[in-house]
């Protein structure tokens, strides 16, 4: 079996988070599986180093992706060459792209979502996003098999793309048991990141419009309390400066913070200091951050909308998503009432035990089976 990570690098987010995981629990549930990986040249080290690296066929290319983007034509031509070569049956793209033409080559394709179909603005800058669409739509098309992360997301790769159902398999992601990195003492943390003594709201998403930051913005200030602090990590984008301009036109710019992409010990020390975890999508492929907070035992409130209400299931506090003053009393009756906080935390972290890797693996090796049987 191949695996494309071409597009791997240390700051894939989500995708490299699937990558880490998904690989030692296929090699744990078939211990005889052959991987072969395809990586770029700056693939992250911590996958390179990783205990179980020695047990698959690593296979490195020259380049990286920056500034030429040479991964997409080998992803799309040298790819099944190289598949060939080493004469592998089946290549798995893990981020949306797999080689369009792959004779004697069967082809699995995740596609995380299409949320870009709904709010093009959660595309990267123009060019490279109308590329990578154009890609994800012909892949998912091509492709003998697409995994999706969730029923919602299956539901709409069929209602937008369309795809045939039958071809489509849904495997869930999944979380870690724990075993990170030690998290910043709160003191220490509050005091770098200037977070004011009140109670802490995290949510972790990228700064994109159809991440709706700017309605968990207008339910901070349509709250009672007035010590809330909104905490919103992550590498800054143009959404941010409207987000921040919006604070402070509310009135809680001085409650809302926005450090930069943080460390692992910072952001389990934010996990650790908040009261409450709130992510307010339009719409998620999956949504896994409200499992991440789960497991570490943060009460959850989210959107009741597309896979958000199915992962979260009756272990999180749902809300509407457009409106600020449904999301403030989520988040208020998480800070006031403390047997429904804790009541959530246990669920929650229930919740987040039933998602395991080894059942994310399971699932694809059953999808790989199937692409196999399957005559062309």
């Amino acid at each position: 079996m191949g695996l494309n990570l071409i597009y791997l690098v240390e700051d894939s987010g989500g995708t490299s988070r699937y990558a880490h995981e998904l690989i030692p629990a296929l090699l744990e549930c078939e211990p005889g599986i052959e991987l072969t990986v395809f990586v770029n040249r700056d693939a992250p080290s911590s996958l390179l180093r990783a205990s179980w690296a020695p047990r698959v066929r690593w296979v490195r290319t020259r380049f990286g992706l920056r500034p030429i983007p040479w991964h997409l034509p080998y992803q799309l031509l040298a790819l099944p060459a190289r598949a060939a070569g080493y004469r592998l049956d089946l290549v798995h793209g893990l981020a949306n792209v797999v080689p369009l033409l792959a004779p004697g080559l069967r082809t699995v394709v995740t596609l995380h979502d299409v949320t870009w179909l709904h709010h093009p603005d959660a595309l990267p800058e123009r060019w490279r996003g109308e590329v990578m669409k154009a890609l994800s739509l012909a892949s998912a098309r091509r492709a003998d098999r697409v995994l999706a992360i969730s029923e919602a997301a299956r539901d709409d790769f069929v209602a937008t793309i369309p795809l045939d159902p039958s071809r489509i398999d849904v495997v869930p992601l999944a979380v870690t048991d724990g075993g990170g990195a030690r998290p910043t003492p709160e003191p220490e943390l509050r005091a770098r990141l200037r977070i004011g003594d009140g109670p802490l709201v995290l949510c972790v998403a990228q700064k994109r419009r159809h991440k709706n930051l700017h309605s968990l913005i207008r339910a901070l200030a349509a709250m009672a309390r007035e010590d809330v602090q909104l905490v919103l990590p992550g590498r800054p984008t143009d959404y941010e400066a409207e987000l921040r301009a919006l604070a402070a036109g509310l009135g809680v710019g001085g409650r809302v913070h926005f450090p930069d992409w943080v460390s692992e010990e910072d952001l389990e020390g934010l996990y650790a200091a908040a009261a409450c975890f709130v992510l307010p999508s339009l719409m998620e492929g999956f949504g896994l951050p409200i499992l991440e907070a789960m497991r570490r035992g943060v009460p959850v409130a989210c959107s009741d909308r597309s896979a958000l209400r199915e992962v979260a299931g009756d272990a999180a506090a749902l809300f509407d998503p457009e409106d600020p003053r449904a999301i403030a009393a989520s988040i208020g009756r998480i800070l006031d009432e403390a047997p429904y906080a804790e009541r959530l935390r246990t669920a929650g972290a229930a919740r987040a035990r039933s998602f395991t890797w080894q059942g994310a693996a399971r699932g694809t090796l059953a999808c790989y089976r199937r692409a196999l049987a399957e005559p062309r």
